[in-house]
């Protein structure tokens, strides 16, 4: 098992805070984490724009377009007929419970996950990304910047989003704060560094001590 908390300290400190994820608003994440799968940031904040312009991102005036306008206005994503029948199934989930985060985190506790991975279109990156940013609730996002990233530092078998999550150990005085800030630190991280080897070897963590991830967590509250 890894405990991730000497290395989420280390970034921290060489990159300070990243307060990541480029929305305006909860539900902008929530539909920008279904329009980002399989593509880059740029073919979805064209998508955004057009929905934003159409419907203001309002989740009843989204849902009351038709098909034909909804998958016209997120074409730029790709995959735009999948993408449209997640995203209304989603935000109908979302709507039947009039969009109360916290109350939805209630109604589901422990359960929230699974419910969300039931979704159409709703895999477990995307179920995670809503738990940390939307949600608030801590949670390690395993994307494909942080298996690289892991398997650089040495650690193997770690193809696939659930191998890497599953082997991941949070302590409880780990926030959604600091997931947030983690997945933050890791993506950023990957577009300097995670290219390939070179690159990682020419960044600060090229050294480090992989058996520290290993070890008790260190507190990282004054990291907050």
């Amino acid at each position: 098992m890894i405990n991730p908390i000497p290395l989420y300290q280390k970034m921290y400190q060489e990159m300070g805070p990243q307060h990541w994820w480029p929305a305006d608003s909860k539900m902008e994440i929530v539909i920008g984490a279904i329009l980002v799968q399989n593509t880059n940031w740029n073919n979805v904040d064209m998508a955004l724009t057009n929905l934003r312009d159409e419907t203001g991102l309002n989740v009843k005036q989204i849902l009351n377009l038709s098909v034909e306008q909804l998958q016209s206005l997120i074409q730029s994503s790709g995959f735009y007929v999948n993408k449209s029948k997640s995203l209304r199934a989603v935000l109908s989930w979302f709507d039947e419970h009039h969009c109360n985060f916290s109350q939805m985190v209630d109604t589901y506790g422990d359960q929230l996950r699974e419910t969300m991975l039931k979704l159409p279109g709703v895999g477990e990156e995307t179920a995670d990304s809503l738990l940390v940013y939307v949600f608030d609730q801590p949670a390690f996002i395993a994307d494909k910047y942080a298996r690289t990233l892991f398997t650089y530092l040495g650690f193997r078998n770690l193809k696939n989003y659930h191998k890497l999550q599953q082997r991941i150990v949070l302590p409880k005085m780990f926030t959604y704060q600091d997931a947030q800030e983690f997945h933050g630190l890791i993506d950023e991280f990957g577009k300097k560094y995670l290219k390939d080897r070179q690159q990682f070897n020419d960044s600060f963590l090229v050294d480090f001590d992989k058996s520290s991830l290993n070890t008790r967590a260190r507190s990282i509250s004054d990291q907050n």
